[in-house]
């Protein structure tokens, strides 16, 4: 059996990533494709506690932050019944919203990106996407796009958001090796999703 596609969704909170995961899921479905469609942080533990950081009801140190999201992707590639890789193995597309980038574009924001790359080597080594697809907005855009979350995460500030997306594309630079498409969100949704859909098919030749 050929082992599944891995195809990754980045960006900055209220990108649209998750939209364009279920589009494109229920596309590649429609035409026969196997299809896993998961996230980061996972629902396991480590996971739960990154949510409650991430909205304020918990309070840890950021480099403590950082060491979950590893914890929380190793287990999210290796676990036995639900990991990527299990998924892979069986000849699924998997796609995911959301995975080591997001720790560089983040956690860069307060730590040094030397530092985080070197955090999230052991990820970058153990499973690498197929291809990662970010979805391009201008953060000052994004507000209109969270005003039905319930909770408040704290990098949802434009200043912050701001430099996240450089983040983004300072790690794209300095990891050349990665394959990556950017596609403009700012346009009508059908567009964009046309651009994710066509960007993946290429891959799945």
């Amino acid at each position: 059996m050929a082992r599944g596609k891995f195809i990754v969704f980045e960006g900055i909170d209220g990108s649209g990533k998750s939209t364009h995961a279920v589009l494109l899921k229920e596309r590649l479905e429609s035409e026969g494709y196997r299809v896993f469609l998961t996230r980061e942080p996972t629902d396991g533990e480590a996971g739960k506690l990154l949510r409650r950081c991430l909205t304020g009801e918990a309070d840890l140190p950021e480099q403590a932050i950082a060491g979950l999201f590893m914890t929380d992707r190793i287990d999210h590639i290796l676990n036995a019944q639900t990991g990527i890789l299990r998924h892979l193995e069986e000849g699924e597309i998997v796609l995911c919203d959301r995975y080591y980038f997001s720790s560089f574009a983040y956690n860069g924001s307060y730590a040094p990106m030397d530092w985080v790359i070197e955090l999230n080597r052991l990820a970058m080594q153990t499973l690498r996407p197929d291809l990662t697809v970010f979805l391009d907005i201008d953060p000052q855009k994004f507000l209109s796009r969270i005003e039905s979350r319930g909770t408040t995460e704290r990098y949802e500030k434009t200043e912050v958001l701001s430099k996240v997306r450089s983040n983004y594309f300072e790690a794209f630079r300095r990891l050349p090796e990665e394959r990556v498409r950017v596609v403009n969100n700012d346009c009508p949704l059908p567009q964009a999703a046309e651009e994710v859909y066509l960007a993946v098919k290429e891959i799945l030749k």
